[in-house]
């Protein structure tokens, strides 16, 4: 082992310099280790692209052995920083995206509307839709969504990716009362609290009778060729999970990257603030410990199959919280 670190650190320069070559390391030959079962080290030269000797000048062709160490080269592409918030990051899920009021969420995935078989991009209801409960014209469909998302920089005459396609309405713990005889309390109240206290206001509010389980939402994209389908630094979805106690998890967000965490309840009722100084109650959601910051909404929830299990859309310094990926799909009427 030590003369193979000493045999890379005497070459490192020269392999570096040719062309191709993008990095060097200390690993297995794995041709020899396909063949035989045994594991032989040796260095491994990293290539953007594995190319014919008969293109590549001879100086710059990867020697079968370096001072007596045998070598391997392996294809990694171009390597570069994997940005999730900037301009020129990846259309991919497990970046900043979101809808062109709001500051920015995570691009959850890449599914398909069951009718048409088209290409959708996932997230939640607040990241493409405004956290809009249908009625209070905070978004329309049509709308148009932006990667990266506002708050990274993402314009509107530059970074439309889509337009939103659909929404599973959010409806608030509890609403302004459109009640007649509601509203003439109200009135009376106001006056009287004029001559008390007039710089308050009373409103009669309603408890909501809706029953949240899921906050998402899908836009269409522009381009649905440009869209590649694989989580940031998790790949391909592999299909479809249902969660349970003490299960592992990942996600790919926007803010916290990737990040692993446990399953803690299931079937779980919660109240959750809305960040606009008003809550809703969501059933059926999935708890797991702590995973997850602001920003990081939208993100897919995966087993350690790659198995989508839920979508990510609240949390805390002590838990995070999604929705059954059932339920979203089920809603959306949307399919991987």
């Amino acid at each position: 082992m030590e003369k193979i670190h000493s045999v890379l650190k005497k070459n490192k320069k020269k392999l570096l310099s040719m062309k191709n070559v993008v990095g060097v390391g200390v690993g297995y030959k794995e041709a020899v280790a396909a063949s035989t079962g045994a594991p032989v080290k040796g260095i491994v030269v990293l290539v953007r692209n594995k190319l014919p000797e008969n293109e590549l000048e001879a100086h710059h062709i990867v020697p079968k052995d370096v001072d007596g160490v045998i070598t391997d080269v392996i294809e990694v592409g171009d390597i570069r920083l994997l940005g999730r918030t900037g301009k020129g990051i990846p259309t991919q899920p497990g970046v900043s995206i979101g809808h062109y009021k709001i500051t920015a969420g995570t691009f959850g995935a890449v599914v398909k509307d069951r009718k048409t078989g088209e290409p959708l991009i996932l997230s939640n209801n607040h990241v493409l839709a405004n956290g809009t409960n249908g009625y209070d014209h905070k978004a329309q469909l049509g709308d148009p969504i932006l990667l990266p998302g506002p708050h990274d920089g993402g314009l509107l005459d530059k970074d439309v990716i889509g337009k939103l396609y659909k929404f599973q309405p959010v409806g608030k713990a509890y609403r302004q009362s459109t009640c007649p005889k509601a509203a003439a309390a109200e009135f009376f109240a106001n006056a009287f609290f004029q001559m008390l206290a007039p710089k308050y206001v009373v409103k009669f509010m309603r408890q909501s009778e809706k029953e949240n389980t899921i906050d998402a939402a899908v836009a269409k994209p522009i381009d649905h060729k440009i869209l590649n389908p694989e989580i940031l630094e998790i790949g391909q979805v592999r299909g479809v999970a249902e969660a349970e106690v003490g299960m592992d998890v990942i996600k790919s967000g926007r803010t916290t990257g990737i990040t692993t965490g446990t399953v803690r309840a299931v079937h779980a009722t919660v109240q959750v603030d809305m960040g606009d100084g008003e809550e809703a109650v969501f059933h059926d959601q999935i708890i797991a410990t702590p995973m997850s910051q602001g920003g990081d909404s939208g993100a897919l929830v995966l087993d350690n199959q790659k198995k989508a299990v839920g979508l990510l859309f609240a949390g805390s310094d002590k838990t995070t919280v999604f929705n059954r990926i059932q339920n979203v799909m089920e809603q959306l009427d949307i399919t991987f």
